[in-house]
């Protein structure tokens, strides 16, 4: 058994895609040859004070020298290229998304962010990415190295098919904390151009996250008197969750930018009718045909695919059997950790890798 560390910052048990993913990779590496200590950073990343810079410091610089150290992106990409040097052991940078793409950053915050993280991947000697699209713009946006990037898709849990909500309004869903980058407000105006259909809206997600662009979200649904078909049910249980996609008829995904969408996995394991953007990652983790696809940001197009599938039980049925269908060939989280374990692995010992190559087919 190789042991390694994965450093994460923050509280590990926050209810993300991202963190789902290292919890998942902790707990189930060791069936594939390594066992992680868990190393906790400090929660501030991506924007970290200079003492929990120093701290950081301190501890990548006591790491022992023969223990790969596996670095969550949130905050590996934050840190000074100084830090970076100061470790002696071989680091794996863990990329869920580049940070310079969060919504709602500054022009100048973004530009800070893309350097730094740039700065920072030159001296990881092997990079996991959770999809292909953010390999790609790791190799032409970020120039590293194809052969040192490996992609590791977080994998999807089995699930019953959703039964629906059995009312003659449809229940859409969308999942995920409130934040810039989740594109609620685009879903709020979208389904404002459509008061005289039958619908009723359900965003699950924690709301302490981004509190201004909650704020808004509230007013603006206030504005447009949505208040009795729109529920924020803020941060639920799995329990809750699991209810929720089994009782929904249709899920709709209003993301800007997506690393990869886990939420659209979720959904096409349930067999639900999906409409998703095209932000990111989200354009390739449903394939064409099992999904509407339409462009982030853009309100009316929304609209019109929403407005066609609460109209119409037949296409919500078809589109939800080829959801179904690519639900089906998802990968499961034992096959992302085993990709992830040997990546570490290959580090630890020396032998080489087997790559991914962020254009290759899945």
């Amino acid at each position: 058994m190789i042991t390694a560390t994965f450093a994460i910052p923050g509280d590990l048990a926050t209810p993300t895609g991202g963190y789902r993913y290292d919890r998942e990779v902790l707990a189930r590496a060791s069936a594939h040859g390594v066992e992680f200590d868990h190393l906790a950073l400090p929660g501030s990343f991506p924007f970290p004070t200079p003492d929990e810079l120093l701290r950081t410091a301190g501890l990548f610089v006591s790491h022992p020298a023969d223990r790969v150290l596996m670095v969550d992106g949130l905050a590996y990409g934050a840190l000074p290229e100084s830090i970076c040097l100061s470790a002696k052991s071989p680091i794996v940078a863990l990329v869920h998304h580049p940070l310079a793409l969060e919504s709602g950053l500054a022009a100048e915050t973004a530009v800070r962010l893309k350097a730094s993280e740039a700065a920072a991947l030159v001296h990881a000697r092997r990079i996991i990415v959770t999809s292909r699209i953010t390999g790609r713009i790791l190799i032409e946006e970020y120039a590293v190295p194809a052969d040192r990037i490996t992609v590791a898709e977080p994998g999807t849990a089995p699930a019953p098919r959703a039964i629906g909500s059995g009312r003659s309004e449809p229940t859409i869903l969308t999942v995920g904390a409130i934040s810039a980058r989740k594109g609620y407000d685009v879903l709020v105006a979208a389904l404002a151009r459509l008061q005289g259909e039958a619908w009723r809206l359900v965003i699950a997600g924690a709301t302490d996250r981004a509190p201004e662009v909650h704020a808004a979200l509230r007013e603006a649904i206030r504005h447009h008197g949505l208040e009795a078909r729109i529920t924020l049910t803020g941060a639920i249980s799995d329990a809750e969750i699991e209810d929720l996609y089994a009782q929904a008829d249709l899920f709709v995904m209003p993301s800007r930018y997506e690393g990869y969408g886990m939420v659209l996995a979720e959904a096409m394991a349930r067999g639900l009718p999906i409409i998703t953007t095209t932000g990111g990652a989200a354009a390739e983790t449903v394939p064409d045909g099992a999904a509407v696809k339409v462009p982030p940001d853009d309100a009316l197009a929304l609209s019109a695919a929403l407005s066609r599938l609460i109209q119409s039980p037949r296409m919500r049925a078809d589109l939800a059997a080829r959801s179904f269908e690519a639900g089906r060939a998802l990968p499961g989280w034992d096959d992302t950790a085993r990709i992830v374990a040997s990546v570490v692995a290959g580090l630890a010992t020396g032998a080489p890798s087997h790559f991914h190559h962020p254009g290759s087919p899945r």
